[in-house]
């Protein structure tokens, strides 16, 4: 049976092409998988279950849908929606899984993960990364109401920006030292994971195995799935018409 992962739709009301092409997904390949895991950054921004809007209502009435036809749908913190909790899982007929997590498809033991705890290499994203994570920041932000939210939401988003604009490219992509870390604490040879919007399959010796790293890519300008069969996997780009 086929299972479908994607990453980093990025959806927001500035974008109704990202979203109308990830609907069209929902509603036509994904029908046929046994399983649709979804790894983070599903969203843009996400300022709690208890504050959906338009968008958010609108995804997960199109999950729902996708989950009634017997679908199993997975959903996996990001960055941007690392708010999303259980009630919009349970809403939307998705379990959400634990970063990181390890994936059975056949013989084959696969971990995966959103990919932003692997970019080691940028210490003051790790710092911020903690900080937004801690239980009690999150039920402070929770707390407030929803206008100083959106206010906050976006001066982070300003910030990621600037530091995005101004850090090298080898910090905000993984370091090689992580991956084989996570990949030999999990005792797998195949890692899936998203985040640096930088698709590709890498190939690598860890411990004398051969090794497999599948970087799931961004929405911003096509779409970006991979399809893992009994045949194997095969990572896809979307053209967006």
């Amino acid at each position: 049976m086929t299972r479908l992962f994607a990453s980093d739709m990025h959806l927001d009301q500035s974008r109704p092409d990202i979203t109308a092409q990830f609907l069209q997904l929902l509603d036509g390949p994904a029908r046929d998988a046994q399983s649709l895991y979804l790894l983070g950054d599903l969203f843009e921004v996400w300022l709690g279950d208890d504050e959906p809007g338009e968008l958010g209502e609108q995804l997960i009435a199109a999950l729902a849908s996708l989950s009634a036809t017997g679908v199993s749908l997975f959903v996996m913190q990001g960055n941007r929606d690392f708010l999303m909790d259980e009630r919009f899982c349970e809403r939307a007929g998705a379990s959400l899984l634990v970063d990181p997590t390890i994936v059975t498809i056949g013989s084959e033991r696969v971990l995966v993960t959103h990919g932003d705890a692997l970019c080691t290499g940028d210490a003051a994203y790790q710092r911020l990364r903690s900080l937004v994570r801690d239980p009690q920041v999150r039920r402070e932000f929770l707390a407030l109401p929803i206008d100083r939210r959106r206010e906050l939401a976006e001066q982070a988003r300003a910030g990621s920006r600037a530091h995005l604009a101004e850090a090298d490219e080898y910090i905000t992509d993984v370091s090689q030292d992580a991956v084989e870390r996570a990949m030999r604490t999990a005792g797998v040879t195949k890692l899936v994971h998203g985040h640096t919007h930088r698709p590709a399959v890498h190939r690598f010796q860890c411990d004398q195995l051969d090794c497999t790293r599948i970087v799931l890519g961004d929405w911003h300008h096509q779409g970006s799935v991979l399809r893992w069969d009994g045949q194997g996997f095969e990572l896809m780009a979307l053209p967006r018409t």
